[in-house]
């Protein structure tokens, strides 16, 4: 068992927009982010299956041909490998939780996220 808590995991500047606190479990990652209004994350795909959950605030994803917004008290999952999008309509706290967990983060192979 470990215990974590969030208001000791550093915070991560991704870029002005993106901010995260990151959790690796042996079989997943969980990830706290701080989204500001006018942000997006670049299309891109990856082979975890993710599940996002608006804590605050309002986001757009772009899949499957889709376009989907979520608000504070939604959830939304993606399955694993469909190509997604993301628009920040307004400042946002979200929670993605990630399965297996995102080894591109641990090497830090997520440039897609820095754009």
């Amino acid at each position: 068992m470990t215990l974590y808590d969030w208001n000791e995991i550093p915070l991560e500047e991704v870029t002005p927009f993106f901010a995260r606190r990151v959790i690796h479990t042996e079989g997943m990652t969980i990830a706290q982010l701080e989204l500001k209004k006018g942000g997006h994350v670049s299309l891109h795909h990856h082979i975890n299956e993710q599940v996002s959950i608006v804590t605050s605030g309002k986001l757009v994803f772009h899949l499957g041909g889709k376009v989907i917004t979520l608000g504070a008290g939604q959830s939304l999952v993606i399955p694993p490998n469909l190509p997604h999008s993301v628009d920040v309509v307004e400042d946002s706290i979200v929670t993605d939780l990630f399965t297996p967990r995102r080894e591109d983060w641990i090497s830090g192979n997520d440039a897609y996220l820095r754009k």
